[in-house]
């Protein structure tokens, strides 16, 4: 489990692929100290298994069908990734719970600076529009963020990036047609589950 606060702007430095599977090599100087050989750590918001660890970088396995259905299928070496360790039980939870489970892929179709936040607009797959609320949770790139606009229209969702988000996040490199990974509040999931079962009886 994760809680979508990044606590590091990491760098691909080698993307080794095969046939159904490709092996990321990130560079994150201030992590590895706290990753060891078969952790969890979330890359853009995708649950990833350290594999190797060295001095300031690690190795983590990913499968096809992840490099298809997120958009760690598009990372080149040099590309940043939002890196994030496992929650721990002993650990102030801010943010939200992000379980590392991409639901879909969003693409960014408008940025507005402001004079102290980031209006930042996505457009999600309709499939996921009904679990999310103003005001509730989404993770981007596995950034935990507070909705603050929906427009059902057109599926796009705004939402506002304070300037530390902007520092210490992928999210600032972002432009107009790039695609950011998208998970839902898992509660709005659990939630929208038994609204259907309990209708079908």
């Amino acid at each position: 489990m994760f809680t979508g606060l990044v606590q590091e702007l990491g760098f691909i430095n080698s993307i080794n692929k095969s046939e159904s599977s490709a092996v990321l090599t990130i560079q994150a100087p201030k992590s590895v100290a706290s990753i060891n050989k078969g952790d969890s750590i979330a890359i853009n918001g995708v649950c990833l298994t350290a594999i190797e660890v060295g001095s300031d970088s690690f190795s983590a396995d990913v499968m096809v069908q992840t490099l298809r259905m997120t958009n760690l299928g598009n990372l080149q070496a040099g590309s940043s990734v939002n890196v994030e360790l496992s929650a721990r039980l002993d650990s102030m939870m801010g943010g939200h719970i992000v379980q590392g489970h991409v639901d879909g892929l969003a693409k960014v179709v408008e940025r507005t600076p402001g004079e102290k936040w980031e209006k930042f607009v996505v457009e999600i797959p309709q499939s996921l529009t009904s679990y999310i609320v103003n005001q509730g949770s989404i993770a981007l790139d596995g950034v935990s963020l507070t909705v603050g606009e929906i427009n059902d229209d057109n599926n796009q969702v705004t939402v506002w990036l304070i300037p530390e988000t902007l520092e210490k996040t992928n999210l600032s490199q972002k432009i107009v047609g790039d695609t950011v990974n998208v998970e839902v509040d898992v509660l709005a999931k659990y939630v929208q589950r038994l609204i259907s079962k309990a209708v079908q009886k």
